[in-house]
C-alpha cells in the first residue's frame, strides 16, 4: 500500500551562487530565490496489489513523487505512508556505487532492503541470469552501458521479493528484447499481487499494465481513472498543448479546434448492415459522417484500430491513402467510407476516428469512439488472421 497525502515538494532557485549563501547567512537572511514547486499537494492512494501509473509531460513531477515515495528525498509539506519491503529502479544511476562490482552492488542493495546474506546468496543465481551481463557482474559498475546498468539494476529489484515496486522510465533505455522480458516479469509480479507504481511515456504499456492511472500536470494530480481514458486525456493534450475535458459516447476522449465535427461513425458488415461484431476475413465498411463549421481546404479523415489493451492494431488516413477530398465551407458535410478486409483475430478493438488539417492537426479526434468484435471458430494466435494454408506430403 502506498498513501500520497498533500504532499508538495518546494525548491529555491537562484540567479547566482552568491544569493544562496546570503540567504543561509544568519545575521543577513534575505532571500534572494525564487520558489518553484515540483509538486503542490498531491493526494494518491495505491491499493495492495494494485498496479498504478503516472503520465505527463516532462517536467510535471512524476520523478519527484516516485523518489519521495521511495524515501530518498523528503517532503517539503505532507507525508507517504507505506507498507512492506520496498525496491526501486529510478533514474539512472541511482542506488548502485559506480566503484563497487556489480556482485558487490547486488548484495550492498539486497542488504539495504532488509535481507540477510543469506537470502541475496539464495537469489543471486536468478538476479544474474536474468540480467544477462556474463562477466561483467565481477567488474566495477561505471564500466558498464547504461543498457547493463538497467539490466542489473531492474533484475535486483524484482528478485528480492519486494511487496512495492517503484519504476521509474528506466526501461527505456534497454533493447527491445530486455524490454519485452521486463514487461512480462511486471505482469507476473501483477499476478503475485505485488503493488507496483511506475511512470512511462510508453502508453501501450500503461494501457497493457495498470490498474489505474494519473495524468501529472504542473506538480498536480490533474486525472485519476482508467488507464485508457487517462491515456486518451494525455494524448488530447500532446496534440493540443491543452487540456479539453469533453468526454464523448463510450467514456472516451476527444478534442481539436472544431473546423469540423464528427457527427456519425458507423461500422458496416460483409452485408452492408450496421454492425458490433464482424466476422474474420469479411469485407467490412467503416462509414465516417462530418459537418464543417469553417471553411476548409484539403482536410483529412482518419481511422484507427487498437485491441483491448491499447495497443494499435492498423491506422491509416485518407492523406496515406493519396485521397484529396478537396475544398469545404461553413455547414458542408463530409461522408466517407473506408472498406476493408477485417484480417483480425477472435479479439475485442476499439475505433479512434479523426478529422485534421493538411498539416495534421486536429480538427475533431475522438479516441475510442466506438467498440466491436471479431468472430471466429479458429483459435489462433496474436491480432491478425493471415488465412494459412497448409500443404504437406508423406514422403515414403
Amino acid at each position: 500500500m502506498v498513501s500520497v497525502q498533500h504532499v508538495s515538494k518546494v525548491y529555491s532557485l537562484y540567479e547566482r551562487p552568491a544569493d544562496r549563501l546570503v540567504a543561509l547567512l544568519p545575521l543577513i537572511g534575505e532571500e534572494r530565490g525564487r520558489e518553484f514547486w515540483a509538486l503542490r499537494d498531491v493526494n494518491l492512494r495505491v491499493e495492495p496489489g494494485e498496479v498504478f501509473a503516472l503520465v505527463g509531460p516532462n517536467g510535471s513531477g512524476k520523478s519527484t513523487l516516485l523518489q519521495i515515495v521511495a524515501g530518498i528525498m523528503q517532503p517539503t509539506r505532507g507525508r507517504v505512508l507505506t507498507s512492506g519491503r520496498i525496491a526501486a529502479l529510478l533514474e539512472l544511476g541511482a542506488g548502485f556505487n559506480p566503484e563497487f562490482t556489480g556482485r558487490e552492488n547486488v548484495f550492498l542493495n539486497g542488504e539495504i532492503m532488509g535481507l540477510s546474506r543469506a537470502e541475496v546468496e539464495t537469489a543471486f543465481p536468478k538476479i544474474e541470469e536474468f540480467a544477462g551481463i556474463g562477466a561483467f557482474i565481477d567488474r566495477p559498475v561505471k564500466e558498464y552501458s547504461s543498457g547493463m546498468y538497467v539490466r542489473l539494476a531492474f533484475s535486483t529489484a524484482i528478485h528480492v521479493e519486494p511487496e512495492v515496486l517503484i519504476v521509474d522510465e528506466a526501461l527505456a533505455v534497454g533493447d527491445a528484447i530486455f524490454a519485452n522480458r521486463c514487461v512480462r516479469k511486471l505482469e507476473e509480479l501483477k499476478e503475485r499481487k505485488v503493488t507496483i507504481l511506475f511512470v512511462s511515456h510508453d502508453l501501450g504499456i500503461v494501457k497493457r499494465l495498470a490498474d489505474r492511472a494519473a495524468l501529472m500536470l504542473h506538480g498536480e494530480v490533474a486525472a485519476v481513472g482508467k488507464p485508457s481514458d487517462i491515456v486518451n486525456r494525455y494524448v488530447g493534450l500532446v496534440h493540443e498543448l491543452q487540456l479539453r475535458d469533453t468526454p464523448a459516447e463510450g467514456g472516451s476522449y476527444r478534442h481539436g479546434d472544431g473546423t469540423s465535427r464528427i457527427e456519425s461513425i458507423v461500422i458496416l458488415n460483409g452485408r452492408g448492415e450496421e454492425a458490433t461484431s464482424l466476422l474474420s476475413g469479411e469485407r467490412a465498411t467503416i462509414r465516417v459522417r462530418a459537418v464543417f463549421a469553417k471553411d476548409c481546404d484539403a482536410p483529412m479523415v482518419g481511422m484507427l484500430i487498437r485491441n483491448r489493451l491499447g495497443v494499435d492494431v492498423y491506422g491509416t488516413n485518407t492523406k496515406v491513402e493519396k485521397v484529396e477530398l478537396g475544398t469545404y465551407a461553413a455547414g458542408d458535410v463530409l461522408e466517407i467510407q473506408f472498406a476493408l478486409d477485417c484480417l483480425l483475430s477472435r479479439a475485442e478493438y476499439t475505433l479512434t476516428v479523426a478529422t485534421q488539417h493538411a498539416d495534421g492537426a486536429s480538427q475533431d479526434w475522438i479516441d475510442d469512439s466506438l467498440s466491436f468484435a471479431v468472430i471466429d471458430h479458429r483459435d489462433t494466435a496474436g491480432m491478425i488472421q493471415l488465412n494459412t494454408e497448409i500443404q504437406w506430403q508423406r514422403n515414403p
